[in-house]
């Protein structure tokens, strides 16, 4: 999906999914690389007309068509960066809320490709649901080894047995489509599981 908005946007993307607490769980951004510098240096996120509409707002949009007030000129500075023209898409619940923005210098989008942002932004949105729960048996396997107990120890301070504790943990990285433990345990706390 990447790929296609790659292909949507001559002059990049950025995607935050699943923002939580002012924070996404998934950030990925190729606009030009000076753009995201200055945008992050000065974070902009708190101050940027395009993010306040996302969070307000679900659907897809022209930047143009934004009428958030914008007093540190966000939008014209992104246009110095050869963005004068760029979309936005917002989808989720407002506790789990996903933005996708794209860029380009040459014209607005057409409503065709408007409506492929959506499309390709609530598809991002989907796929990248985070698990919303563990079981607590997970969730004490996966404590006692982010705190760095090994297998042996972590099953005696359950009382369980190695075998059920490593049946915990498999259980886990199933359930948080992780392949090993050290990225159960660094998803769970990512998603806010731990």
């Amino acid at each position: 999906m990447l790929n296609e908005l790659a292909q949507l946007s001559p002059l990049g993307f950025t995607v935050g999914l699943h923002i939580r607490f002012a924070t996404p769980l998934i950030y990925h951004s190729t606009f030009p690389p000076g753009w995201v510098r200055l945008y992050n240096d000065n974070s902009y996120y708190l101050r940027d007309p395009l993010v306040f509409w996302g969070i307000g707002c679900t659907g897809v949009t022209r930047w143009s068509e934004i009428t958030f007030p914008d007093p540190f000129d966000v939008i014209k500075q992104a246009a110095a960066f050869g963005m004068k023209f760029g979309a936005s898409a917002s989808c989720g619940p407002i506790s789990s809320r996903s933005i996708v923005g794209i860029g380009r210098g040459d014209r607005e989008f057409t409503d065709a490709e408007l409506a492929k942002l959506l499309e390709i932004a609530l598809r991002l949105h989907e796929e990248n649901t985070p698990p919303t729960e563990l079981t607590s048996a997970q969730i004490e396997a996966l404590q006692c080894i982010s705190n760095g107990d090994r297998h042996t120890a972590a099953a005696a301070k359950l009382g369980i047995s190695e075998s059920a504790l490593k049946a915990r943990l498999k259980s886990a990285r199933i359930r948080l489509e992780a392949r090993t433990t050290s990225e159960a345990v660094r998803k769970a706390r990512e998603y806010r599981l731990l």
